[in-house]
């Protein structure tokens, strides 16, 4: 289990306010990246909190609701395909994550960013490799994010069936890719996440 130790060491008379922000999505073939910034209070302990990735679907819903109703603040935000394809996936998880900060009602004075990339934000940032095995407050904003788009998926696989979004979500499995190259490509789709399906 995460303890406080890291947000709480980046706090001092300039800094009080330190939100977490991660994003979930960079990888799939389709649908929007999502991102998400959390503010915890501080010291609360949510049992289990860790790395979204490293945490059942189960679990992931569960601890989504503990954090929900906990934090200070939160907010989620996304980018569309649409802007995945004109601006490229690592500017719009940037774009994201700078809508998830800008969408929170309390200003944070440092915001705690995952990864090692930081740019076009308005807060004073820091990047955190690794950050949600290391940071609470990004290991519950990549809780946020991640389920948040996961219910995505689910209704993406209601809208497309035959693709399987509810499983794979998103990702480019054998099973995705043989079925757009079967049904074809959905307006779900990133078209420039597909180019190696021109070279089969």
């Amino acid at each position: 289990m995460l303890d406080y130790s890291f947000d709480t060491s980046k706090k001092n008379e300039n800094i009080k306010i330190v939100c977490g922000v991660d994003e979930a999505g960079r990888g799939p073939l389709a649908g929007p990246v999502v991102a998400a910034a959390c503010i915890l209070p501080d010291g609360f302990v949510i049992d289990g909190l860790n790395d979204s990735k490293k945490l059942s679907e189960k679990k992931r819903e569960k601890l989504f609701d503990i954090i929900i109703d906990n934090a200070l603040d939160y907010s989620i935000a996304m980018a569309s395909v649409e802007e995945i394809e004109e601006i490229n996936i690592l500017n719009a998880a940037m774009l994201a994550m700078k809508r998830a900060i800008d969408g929170l009602k309390i200003k944070p004075d440092l915001a705690l960013i995952d990864g090692n990339t930081s740019r076009g934000f308005t807060v004073n940032t820091q990047t955190v490799v690794g950050g949600d095995a290391i940071s609470p407050s990004i290991a519950a904003a990549s809780i946020l994010a991640k389920v948040t788009r996961d219910r995505m998926c689910y209704d993406f696989d209601k809208e497309y069936p035959e693709y399987g979004f509810a499983k794979h979500k998103g990702y480019g499995t054998k099973v995705h890719i043989e079925a757009i190259k079967t049904f074809g490509v959905t307006p779900i789709h990133r078209p420039s996440f597909l180019k190696f399906l021109k070279n089969d």
